[in-house]
This record gives structure tokens, sequence and C-alpha cells, in this order.
């Protein structure tokens, strides 16, 4: 299995996958030569409304990976989605709404077909939702549940859930007029862990990404990653570290 799980498309200031699309590169090798993309979850892109924002998604992303010597197919433009996901040298997953993502991968049967060709080798990667999606479930996305999918159930390539974006709490000496009044996201993690104790979160802030081969995680960015678990004291993974699905550390 070989995942590459992003946690933004964008960096402040920075061109659409800029700060990324060179690790891409690498990540998809030579042998690849065409791309299958799920824009699922770009409900509102270029201006324009779902569903006729998959177009533009899809658009945008194409313009981009041609210069890499890469053609994006998009799923949506498919009459058969299973026999695409069957055909695919490559599978990625964009951003957006994870809720919409998820609505529409139920929508059209793709939880299995993905999963197993992901697992027989066939490389996927995706960014913010689309690494969200690579979890066992949803259920850790910052994402407004616009829509109501069938089922939370993702892919379930690893073990654990992420949150893409993990943006710690402000510092003690940030102006109190721009201090955000609510839950941090911290917060919210616990109390998820709360109700599912059994599970771990990856917090993977902005600028960095996991990436998965051979039964071996490395994080991949200038910034660490944050293990949070129930009634435990989070921990920090720092850049190139490799670690399993467990995060045990790998010498």
């Amino acid at each position: 299995m070989k995942l590459l799980l992003i946690s933004n498309s964008t960096n402040y200031k920075e061109p659409y996958l800029g700060w990324c699309i060179d690790m891409i590169e690498q990540f998809l090798t030579k042998e690849v030569k065409r791309i299958l993309f799920i824009p699922y979850a770009g409900v509102k892109i270029s201006g324009k409304n779902y569903p006729d924002s998959y177009d533009a998604y899809a658009e945008r992303v194409s313009t981009i990976f041609e210069k890499y010597g890469f053609a994006v197919d998009s799923i949506h433009n498919f009459a058969d989605p299973y026999e695409a996901v069957n055909r695919a040298e490559a599978i990625m997953v964009g951003g957006g709404n994870t809720f919409n993502l998820v609505a529409e991968i139920h929508y059209n049967e793709l939880i299995e077909p993905v999963r197993r060709k992901v697992m027989e080798g066939t490389p996927f990667l995706g960014w913010s939702a689309g690494s969200n999606v690579a979890c066992p479930s949803l259920r850790t996305t910052n994402d407004m549940p616009i829509i109501m999918p069938e089922s939370f159930e993702c892919f379930d390539f690893v073990p654990f859930q992420i949150n893409p974006h993990y943006l710690d709490p402000y510092p003690e000496e940030v102006n109190d007029a721009i201090r955000h009044g609510g839950e941090t996201r911290q917060d919210r993690i616990n109390e998820f862990l709360s109700v599912n104790p059994e599970i771990t979160v990856a917090g993977l802030r902005e600028g960095t990404a996991l990436w998965v081969e051979d039964g071996t995680i490395t994080l991949k960015g200038s910034r660490p990653m944050r293990i949070m678990r129930h009634e435990q004291e989070p921990f920090e993974i720092q850049p190139e570290t490799c670690f399993d699905f467990y995060f045990r550390i790998k010498k």
C-alpha cells in the first residue's frame, strides 16, 4: 500500500499545490501516466456551484499536473465509476467539503473498489478532505455537515484518524481582541476522544504530509505532527521521522 496524505493544498501566498507538487511527482514515480481524480469535495470551485464545480475542479487540477507530464481523468465524467477505479494507475482525492465527498463516494458505491485497488498497490494521494477519507471515518474533519452521507465510513487505509489543518491554540500573549472565544481544535478532538477512547487522532499541521509505504509512515514537511489519545498527554513527531501505524518510532 502506497499513500500520500497531505494536510493542505495551499500555503499562504503560494500557488495552488505549490508547496507539495514536487513531493507528489516523486511519490507517483515515472511509471504513472494517468491519474484518476475524485473531485466530490469541490462543492463550489471557481465561482461555479455544485455539481458543475466538479468540472472546474478537475480543470484546475489537470492544468497543474499536465505541466509535470500527468494526465488527469475525473471520475465524475465516467459512465461507470467502478470500472474507472479498476483501470486507474493512481487515485487522487481533492480537498473541500468532506461530508459531500463521502456522500458521493457512498452514492457511487466506491468504498469497496477503491479500498481493494489501493490495498493491491495502486498509489493513493489526497489533500485535506482527501486525506481525511483515508481514515476509518470522516469524524475528525473540520467541515460543516452540508449533506448527510449514507455512512461516515471511509476507506480505512490507516487505523487512526487524521485531523487535517490542525491548529494550535493561540499563545497567551496574543491580543485578546483577536483571540477565538470558542473551543480550540484540541478541545474538539478531546471531545471526540472522550466518546471514542480507543481511537488515536493525528493532528496534521499545515505544510505537512504522511508518506506511507511498505508499512512505514514518514512525516514530510517542516512542522511536527501532534498525536492525541484519550486521557494521555499529547506528543509530537518530528519531520522526516519514520514510524509504524501505531506511532512507534522506527530506528
